[in-house]
């Protein structure tokens, strides 16, 4: 059973992905929230698997609650949920730990699959929203070409995959039996060689050249 929290300011929203989940034999939503600090807080209480978290809130925002949730509940996924695709919430959402990012139109079979997804793992993200990901990444001065493998040893093509996946540098310890801080040497090592600054323009390198399967 998905333990799945609704965070949005929205009635009406709420409503309707209650609505939506409860359709849903394997999900159980145990909170809803109409704020990021009321969002913390029910995930201190009832510990779910996935917040469903809208982003512009009034107050804590969307991404301040879910830097601070991944923070303290690194095993806690958070799925942006969000009418939003400015390039700007986009990497703000990723980069404060977001598994991913659906608009709010996505279909009831669609947001079904990607938390079922994200809880296993995966990465989900609004095929309008994963074009910005790919232009900013073709924008940068990233390696173009598939021999970037090369330069990566089979521990940080592994970490990497990892990433790509959304996981956070304490679950990627956690699954490779390391330490937090041989997991951070790791990916400021595969930074410097993708020449890259951050896990979102790693993690677009990954999927786009075929090292995040």
């Amino acid at each position: 059973m998905i333990r799945i929290l609704i965070c949005d300011d929205q009635d009406v929203v709420r409503e309707g992905l209650h609505a939506i989940l409860r359709t849903a034999p394997n999900m159980q939503i145990v909170g809803v929230a109409g704020d990021g600090a009321a969002a913390i807080e029910l995930t201190t209480q009832q510990q779910p698997d996935i917040v469903l978290m809208d982003l512009n809130m009034p107050g804590m925002t969307g991404i301040q609650a879910t830097r601070i949730i991944r923070e303290k509940y690194p095993g806690v996924r958070v799925l942006a949920l969000t009418t939003y695709d400015a390039d700007e919430w986009v990497f703000d959402a990723i980069r404060a730990g977001a598994s991913g990012y659906l608009l709010k139109d996505t279909p009831r079979a669609g947001l079904i699959k990607a938390i079922e997804g994200t809880c296993a793992g995966q990465t989900f993200v609004d095929p309008g929203v994963a074009g910005k990901l790919f232009a900013q990444v073709a924008r940068s001065s990233s390696p173009t070409d598939t021999t970037i493998a090369d330069s990566l040893n089979a521990r940080e093509r592994e970490i990497l995959k990892l990433l790509a996946r959304g996981m956070s540098n304490t679950e990627i310890a956690a699954r490779l039996f390391l330490s937090d801080g041989t997991v951070r040497n790791y990916v400021s090592s595969i930074f410097a060689k993708l020449n890259v600054s951050d896990r979102t323009q790693a993690a677009v390198i990954a999927l786009k050249y075929g090292l995040a399967e």
